[in-house]
């Protein structure tokens, strides 16, 4: 009997070692997992938290870019207001400066018509100014074409304007071809300045001009060699090119006087 019961105590206790070893592997086992499952959580947790800190300093700095962007814009768009107000002060000064020039260049026109107003009466009561012509030049044009500028004066003693007809001639030994001016007429009261161009007939070749004028009761007729002014400079390839005719003054006669006839 003492030999079986000292068994069954025996057994009963390597019962509760194996129960005690059985809960503390158990609780080793809970306690592995809830290390495992702290240290994976971390990392996970961990790994988010640099992904959102990656995406936040992304975003950051393309803001950063698009702010320095826009600035970038703002100053070329300052600078190019900048440019545009400077452009429309100068534009501003530049368009009263031509309407100072304009108004004094109309002021010294109207002036300059008294004098000449008064100079013609002047000149009517001592029996007027007779035709003649102050001024003459021939110039060659592209295209076998010629510009013709004469001025012509003349006061009348009635000291009124006069409509004055000029007649262009040109002559060689063969023939002669008369050149149709354009305006046909002029106004005549002090100076007129006939200007145009013709083109030269082909083959043509003229030896002298022939100037007719007529007005109110005066009429003469000028014969002048053909002589020609010196070339335009720079002078373009075709007429379409050229400007506009000259109206300034001629300076001398260009051409000389063959055969005046009155």
């Amino acid at each position: 009997m003492t030999k079986l019961y000292t068994t069954a105590q025996h057994q009963r206790g390597v019962t509760s070692w194996v129960l005690v070893l059985f809960v503390m592997a158990i609780m080793a086992t809970a306690i592995v997992a809830v290390l495992l499952g702290h240290k994976i959580g971390y990392q996970r947790g961990a790994h988010s938290i640099q992904a959102k800190a990656a995406k936040s300093a992304t975003g950051e700095a393309l803001s950063a870019e698009q702010v320095e962007a826009l600035k970038l814009k703002n100053e070329i768009l300052a600078n190019d207001v900048a440019t545009a107000k400077q452009e429309l002060a100068i534009s501003l000064s530049n368009v009263d400066e031509l309407r100072r020039d304009d108004e004094t260049l109309k002021i010294s026109n109207r002036q300059l018509e008294q004098v000449n107003e008064v100079f013609a009466s002047y000149i009517a009561s001592k029996g007027g100014l007779p035709l003649k012509v102050i001024g003459v030049k021939m110039a060659p044009l592209p295209e076998n074409a010629f510009e013709y500028r004469f001025d012509v004066a003349m006061v009348s003693p009635d000291g009124s304007a006069k409509t004055l007809t000029p007649t262009l001639t040109l002559l060689n030994d063969d023939s002669l071809v008369e050149v149709p001016l354009d305006p046909k007429r002029y106004d005549i009261n002090g100076v007129a300045r006939i200007r145009g161009r013709f083109m030269m007939p082909e083959g043509f070749k003229p030896m002298q001009v022939k100037l007719t004028l007529k007005a109110g009761s005066q009429s003469i007729e000028q014969l002048y060699d053909w002589q020609l002014g010196s070339n335009v400079e720079d002078m373009p390839l075709s007429l379409a090119e050229l400007p506009e005719v000259d109206e300034n003054p001629v300076d001398n006669t260009v051409a000389e006087q063959t055969n005046p006839a009155n």
